[in-house]
């Protein structure tokens, strides 16, 4: 049952990275797919238990590295053959061979720059203020504890009967996190 609410969420606090994924894996079973997790280091399985199951980096990097690869290919092409065509060793002026190295280096180049700019534009980086950040406890996140966040619009989405499922989770605590 979803309800409007000046909530952004609730938040659970868990101390070790087994009860975060059980409570995670628990969560997505009830219905709750508006989920997150924030850890200290990466929690195997955590990814699956909350529903993420694809990225689209791969395709990113990718169609990078062959934009890389053309353009460095067309700048060769363009420097050797167009603008200023020499006649080396008796070689023709479009001598692929000698394109290679640096196609590689471009290719490499550009999908090295689409990986980096991709995950930061994927994960919606850089993020000066999010909402959880006004949960003190959450400080936390980055030391040695576990949170699992129910946003308020899932669907499924109810105050209190959320506050009771997480209790019953075992969370060390639960938090209302204000927009």
């Amino acid at each position: 049952m979803s309800e409007r609410t000046d909530l952004y969420g609730l938040l659970a606090e868990f101390d070790a990275p087994e009860k975060v994924v059980a409570a995670a894996q628990r969560a997505y079973a009830e219905g709750y797919r508006q989920m997150d997790a924030y850890t200290p280091f990466p929690v195997e399985g955590l990814a699956e238990a909350i529903g993420f199951h694809r990225t689209r980096l791969p395709m990113i990097v990718l169609l990078g590295g062959l934009f890389g690869g053309a353009l460095g290919y067309a700048l060769l092409y363009y420097a050797e053959v167009i603008d200023y065509p020499l006649i080396v060793g008796g070689k023709p002026f479009h001598s692929w061979p000698a394109f290679i190295p640096i196609v590689f280096e471009t290719t490499i180049f550009f999908a090295a720059l689409s990986a980096v700019l991709g995950m930061l534009a994927l994960n919606g980086l850089p993020m000066p203020y999010h909402p959880v950040f006004n949960v003190p406890r959450f400080a936390l996140a980055s030391r040695d504890r576990f949170f699992l966040l129910i946003e308020a619009r899932d669907p499924k989405f109810d105050r209190e009967a959320t506050r009771r499922f997480l209790e019953a989770l075992g969370a060390d605590g639960v938090w209302e996190v204000e927009p």
